[in-house]
């Protein structure tokens, strides 16, 4: 069964798995906020505080982008904005402990749905899963965008 291997073949499956994986743990955590948001808060969380620039540039999104997600997450109470020392023109976004705390709760959320569904799995198929994730964590950090 090569064909089964093929490059673009797998490519191609293992994009729509990853997607639907992806879109379902979002609408098992709720949370009220946008996978957009979501993300920006993420990136904040895990590299912040960090200027709308560079909040852009983590995301891939233009700077008025970035500023109407830093507008949208401040206005909810999950980031502050402050003046940055280095340039006064500019601020900094950080994170806040409501912030922290819904991330806490959408992760919680995801792990547990994704856990049930696993311990439906044969050991054998977990094991499987176990090393696939570790292949995919290794293809990502290659990543270097």
């Amino acid at each position: 069964m090569a064909t089964t291997y093929a490059t673009p073949h797998l490519a191609s499956r293992l994009r729509l798995a990853v997607a639907r994986t992806a879109r379902r743990l979002r609408q098992e955590a709720g949370g009220g906020l946008s996978p957009t948001l979501t993300a920006a808060l993420a990136s904040i969380e895990n590299h912040g505080p960090l200027t709308p620039s560079e909040l852009a540039d983590r995301e891939r999104v233009k700077r008025p982008t970035a500023t109407r997600l830093i507008g949208t997450l401040e206005e909810n109470g999950y980031v502050t904005r402050t003046s940055d020392p280095s340039d006064r023109r500019s601020s900094l976004i950080a994170i806040t402990p409501e912030g922290r705390e819904l991330m806490r709760t959408l992760r919680t959320r995801k792990d547990a749905y994704l856990a049930q569904r696993l311990r439906k799995l044969s050991a054998e198929d977990r094991e499987t899963l176990d090393r696939a994730a570790h292949v995919l964590e290794r293809l990502l950090e290659e990543d270097p965008a």
